[in-house]
């Protein structure tokens, strides 16, 4: 039975891969790909950001600021986004769960576009205080997508391309991170009168995704688990497989939506509903599960290479590069982040998440020790070359694997609040590094790097130990790998699978695509073209 069905899971009508495909890009292009976009931009304007925050303050009180105020001031421009960022994260799980995931994602460009608004009017209202706000607006449209949009892709995509649909966070973000390294060059929106454009040019992604992303199905499982709205589930199944819902994947939405049901009813005698983040830390059968997500979320920006973006132009010139190189130089870093994640998302359903998890931050050890000892030995090039490699291993696995965890070890009701906490986690270390990085040169010297190695070698060594691989695994045999770990032996995993899915849903009856085409408001929802 099972070689007769495998045909019809792995191969889909062109139609359904090019839904899905359009509904990708048009989620990350104002999703993810925004926030690699306002990771990179920042860098090239440093100076005039400076000069107009000292040119600002000396004709408000007469007296210019000292070099390390400006610092502070400019320090605060670039936090406000980590900070904004930490906020996004807490919103995106109510969002998620109230509005929808596509819905939240539309939702989330009114801070974007505020935030370009206030750019734009800072010179006119001589106020550097409105780029710190607009700073964190964006952090917060960052800190949204970045946990609804992998959440949206990992419920929409079918289960053997569901890591590589996710990993499409990753291919955007270091998207994102090249184009603004490319925009931000002196010949093109890097110069003095043009910077506050380079800053507002995140709302042009932004107003592509208001205008492409309603065309596109709501996450099936949202509407089906959260909603209960089985029929809308069919039809936006259908159309993101190109024909009609596959059985086997509507058996298994099926299963979970009748397990979250019966353990609400046990929890507390109510139907089914959205775990918060406390339920989370109270639940046991859950502890493994979130103590690897936080781990994991937090060493993805511990190990430092969003520090490259923020702080590249100090890096390689401690480094040794000539000035006048360096901002071309940095180009390469984007170019080496979105090679490796392009070749990642080819591999992830080849290799494993795990495998490429953990193999990225063994081969970040690695460069971490090249890198130290090449600037020790005044090695200009090979220092260079070696913070190329550092990226590429971050891209290969850390950058894009970690999104997509709490989408394949958590249920549904489980998963908004799982996003939330890693992406707290998240963005708090990322916090912490843009602040603490530049005491790091000035205290180590060439030996900055040294943390990053030793968060990148117990992160190795964690996940290794905790993480068991989830590469084309249901929800229920993931958590009975995590369940062996602790030695914990539970039935719950069996049960869910074989349990009967009950008279209540009969696809080839009630539900069938023969059925549905016959309702007026099912030709009315599925005219998009």
């Amino acid at each position: 039975m099972n070689s007769t069905e495998e045909p019809e899971e792995t191969s889909k009508p062109s139609g359904g891969d090019r839904t899905l495909v359009l509904a990708v890009c048009s989620a990350a292009i104002g999703g993810t790909f925004q926030y690699g976009y306002n990771i990179s931009i920042i860098n090239a304007p440093t100076s005039y950001i400076q000069s107009f925050i000292n040119d600002t303050y000396m004709e408000r009180w007469g007296i210019s600021l000292e070099a390390p105020q400006v610092t502070l001031m400019w320090t605060l421009i670039v936090s406000a986004f980590s900070l904004g960022g930490l906020l996004g994260a807490l919103l995106a799980g109510p969002l998620a769960v109230r509005f929808g995931r596509k819905n939240s994602l539309l939702l989330n460009n009114s801070f974007l576009f505020v935030g370009a608004v206030l750019v734009l009017a800072c010179r006119v209202a001589k106020s550097f205080e409105m780029i710190i706000f607009a700073r964190f607006l964006v952090g917060i449209n960052s800190g949204v997508s970045m946990n609804v949009q992998p959440m949206y892709f990992g419920e929409s995509a079918p289960k053997h391309l569901r890591g590589a649909v996710a990993f499409s966070s990753a291919v955007f973000t270091a998207f994102g991170i090249f184009l603004g390294q490319i925009v931000g060059l002196t010949e093109l929106l890097g110069t003095e009168p043009l910077w506050p454009y380079l800053l507002a040019g995140n709302a042009l992604p932004g107003l592509i995704q208001l205008l492409t992303l309603p065309w596109f199905p709501e996450s099936p499982r949202y509407l089906l688990i959260d909603r209960g709205d089985r029929e809308a589930c069919v039809r936006a199944l259908g159309r993101l497989r190109g024909g009609e819902a596959p059985v086997l994947e509507m058996e298994e939405m099926l299963q979970e939506q009748q397990q979250q049901q019966k353990s609400a009813a046990l929890d507390s005698g109510n139907a089914a509903s959205a775990k918060t983040p406390w339920t989370l830390f109270k639940d046991p059968d859950l502890r493994c599960q979130l103590r690897t997500v936080m781990a994991a979320s937090s060493a993805m920006m511990l190990c430092g290479n969003d520090s490259i973006y923020f702080y590249a132009y100090y890096i390689f010139l401690a480094a040794g590069i000539p000035p006048e190189k360096i901002q071309y130089i940095t180009i390469g870093t984007g170019a080496s982040e979105l090679t490796a994640s392009i070749l990642s998302n080819l591999l992830i359903e080849r290799v494993g998440r795990r495998q490429l998890l953990v193999g990225g931050y063994s081969l970040m050890c690695f460069w971490t020790v090249v890198f130290t000892v090449a600037l020790n030995l005044q090695m200009a090039y090979l220092s260079m070359a070696c913070v190329f490699a550092y990226i590429l291993s971050f891209g290969l696995g850390p950058a894009g694997v970690t999104g997509i965890l709490p989408a394949e070890i958590f249920d549904q009701a489980a998963r908004p609040a799982a996003y939330m906490v890693a992406g707290s986690c998240m963005w708090i270390s990322l916090f912490l590094v843009g602040m603490l990085f530049p005491f790091f040169v000035t205290s180590l010297g060439d030996f900055c790097f040294l943390p990053f190695l030793a968060v990148c070698l117990v992160s190795a060594l964690f996940l290794g130990l905790t993480l068991p691989e989830t590469k084309g695994k249901t929800l229920a045999e993931i958590t009975a790998e995590f369940d062996s770990k602790n030695g914990v032996k539970k039935e719950r995993s069996g049960t869910q699978v074989e349990e009967p899915i009950g008279e209540d849903y009969q696809l080839g009856n009630a539900y069938s695509f023969t059925s549905l085409t016959q309702d007026p408001d099912w030709k009315s929802e599925v005219s998009y073209s």
